[in-house]
C-alpha cells in the first residue's frame, strides 16, 4: 500500500511539472531571460511562445469535429438557398415555401459564422481550403415538388442534429486514451444547436406529414395552394 500511495505521489508531481513546462508563465520566463534581441523579438511578436494561447480541455480533440460540423452547416446553407429559389420562381410561385427554406438557409449560415467564433475563441481555427471529410460533394437535386422538399428538408434537419449530437457526445465523454472532457464545448452546443434543431424536426415533419394528408385528394392543387398560404403566415 505504501509504495502504491508513493507511486501515485510521484506520478501527480510529474504530471504537474509537465504542465508547468507547458504553461504560458515558462515560456514568458523563458523569453525573458534570453538577450536584449531576443527580447525585443518576443514583445514584437516573432518569438513563439507557444502555450500563451486559448487552448485548453478538449479542443485539440474537437476542432477537425468542429470543423467537419461548420462545412456541414454551410452546405446545408446553400442546399436550402437553391430550394428557396426553386420555389420563388415564376412556374412554381410558391412564396411560403420560398419563406421557409430562405429562413433555414440564413439560419443555417449564421450556425456557420457562430461555430466559427466558438472555434476561434477558444484557440482554434477553421481551415476552408481543405475538403469536407466526405469529400466534394454533388450538387443538389432541388427540382422537388413541394412535398418533396419538405421530406428533404426534414432529412437535412436530422443531419445537423447528428451532426451536433456527435461533436457533444465527444466533447462529453472526451477521447478514448486521455478521457479529456470539455464541458464548455458541451454546454455551448446543448445551449445553442440540440434545442433548436430539435424543434426544427419537429416542425417539418408535422409540415410533411399534414402535407402528404392534403395531397392525397382527387385534385391537390387547392390544398397545396392553400397550405402555402398558411407558410406565408409563419
Amino acid at each position: 500500500m505504501k509504495y502504491f500511495i508513493a507511486f501515485v505521489l510521484v506520478a501527480g508531481l510529474c504530471a504537474l511539472a509537465q504542465a508547468q513546462e507547458q504553461s504560458c508563465q515558462v515560456d514568458v520566463q523563458s523569453a525573458c531571460g534570453q538577450s536584449a534581441n531576443a527580447l525585443m523579438a518576443f514583445f514584437s511578436g516573432e518569438s513563439g511562445v507557444a502555450n500563451c494561447n486559448a487552448r485548453y480541455a478538449a479542443i485539440g480533440h474537437l476542432e477537425h469535429k468542429m470543423q467537419d460540423y461548420i462545412h456541414l452547416q454551410l452546405k446545408k446553407s446553400y442546399e436550402y438557398l437553391l430550394m428557396a429559389t426553386h420555389f420563388n420562381s415564376y412556374q412554381m410561385n410558391r412564396p411560403g415555401f420560398q419563406k421557409l427554406y430562405q429562413g433555414l438557409s440564413d439560419r443555417a449560415f449564421d450556425d456557420t459564422i457562430a461555430l466559427i467564433k466558438q472555434v476561434t475563441r477558444r484557440g482554434g481555427s477553421v481551415d476552408f481550403s481543405k475538403p469536407h471529410q466526405q469529400g466534394v460533394a454533388q450538387p443538389p437535386e432541388v427540382h422537388l415538388n413541394e412535398l418533396e422538399s419538405l421530406a428533404r428538408a426534414l432529412d437535412n434537419e436530422k443531419e445537423l442534429t447528428n451532426g451536433a449530437i456527435h461533436v457533444h457526445t465527444s466533447a462529453t465523454h472526451g477521447t478514448t486514451d486521455n478521457r479529456i472532457h470539455d464541458p464548455e464545448m458541451a454546454h455551448y452546443l446543448q445551449e445553442n444547436f440540440l434545442s433548436k434543431q430539435a424543434a426544427s424536426v419537429r416542425t417539418l415533419s408535422g409540415y410533411a406529414n399534414d402535407l402528404s394528408k392534403l395531397v392525397s385528394v382527387r385534385e391537390p392543387a387547392l390544398s397545396v395552394y392553400l397550405f402555402d398560404e398558411y407558410l406565408q403566415k409563419q
